[in-house]
């Protein structure tokens, strides 16, 4: 990959979970939730998997039985959050066809290789391996970007980087099908979080081990006349009627399989038994009105 495609700050990324990894549990509530969602969707999907992977530690599985799970390693950049083995995700260190099972909370979105590193999952996965993920989607804390962008043009007439893009359903639809996944499945649930005000908001952001990571962020000293305004924006306008702002969190949820000739496969063009007319009950060429 070269240099100038890269968004995120890897070394950042690393720091600011290794800071928050002392008290994740008092603040990994998005995570856990994340976490009992992807259980939920492996709920109805009837097998167990031997072997399985989770790639981002912030939240536990404290009962393997719950997701059917016989063992598993877990994975993550920060060496403070007690993961089987440190690794960043866009250079998985493992062998072709090991897991039945590799997921991952919410712990994708800040990847400077998106396309890539799926690739890697699936090529970890054993044939008809499962990958089931949620990550942070585009309309994720909406309202702090539109506040920041609002105050930093009537400050200085100009924009940087305060809140990083996210990918949108679309986008992860088409990148699971890029990566080779089949029978791919997308779905996003929005959460919505009160906060007394913007500064507990930011605090809890940071705790959480996110915070700004682009390369490209303004570097230098944010004045407090800049969050003054901003929580003065926030509180004007994403106020709930008892006093308290609101922040949203657009999480997305991908599953797919690794090809296995055992799956279902599309139907070959022609190779219809019926018209779809005769369905309709109309003549070819014309829609039912």
């Amino acid at each position: 990959m070269t240099k100038d495609i890269l968004v995120f700050d890897k070394k950042s990324i690393q720091r600011k979970r290794n800071r928050a990894a002392e008290t994740i549990d008092q603040h990994n509530f998005l995570f856990d939730w994340a976490l009992k969602q992807i259980q939920e969707r492996l709920e109805p999907i009837k097998r167990d998997y031997p072997l399985a992977l989770q790639i981002g530690n912030r939240t536990k599985i404290e009962n393997l039985s719950e997701f059917k799970i016989q063992k598993l390693f877990t994975t993550d950049t920060a060496s403070q959050l007690n993961s089987n083995i440190i690794a960043d995700e866009e250079i998985l260190p493992f062998k072709s066809n090991s897991f039945d099972l590799v997921l991952s909370p919410l712990n994708l979105h800040s990847n400077n290789d998106l396309p890539g590193t799926l690739s890697q999952i699936q090529n970890t996965l054993k044939p008809d391996g499962l990958f089931v993920a949620a990550l942070l989607g585009g309309e994720t804390l909406h309202e702090l970007r539109q506040t920041f962008q609002r105050v930093e043009m009537q400050l200085s007439n100009g924009l940087s980087p305060r809140v990083f893009p996210f990918a949108d359903m679309p986008q992860m639809g088409a990148l699971m099908q890029r990566a080779n996944f089949n029978l791919p499945v997308i779905d996003s649930e929005k959460v919505t979080v009160t906060y007394d005000n913007i500064f507990k908001l930011m605090h809890d952001v940071r705790m959480m081990g996110e915070g700004n990571v682009i390369i490209d962020r303004n570097k230098s000293f944010t004045s407090r006349t800049f969050f003054q305004l901003a929580g003065q924006h926030y509180q004007d306008n994403f106020t709930e009627s008892d006093g308290r702002i609101h922040a949203t969190f657009e999480v997305i949820f991908i599953l797919g399989w690794k090809p296995h000739e055992s799956q279902q496969k599309p139907l070959r063009p022609g190779s219809a038994k019926n018209r779809l007319s005769d369905a309709l009950k109309t003549d070819e060429g014309k829609l039912p009105c």
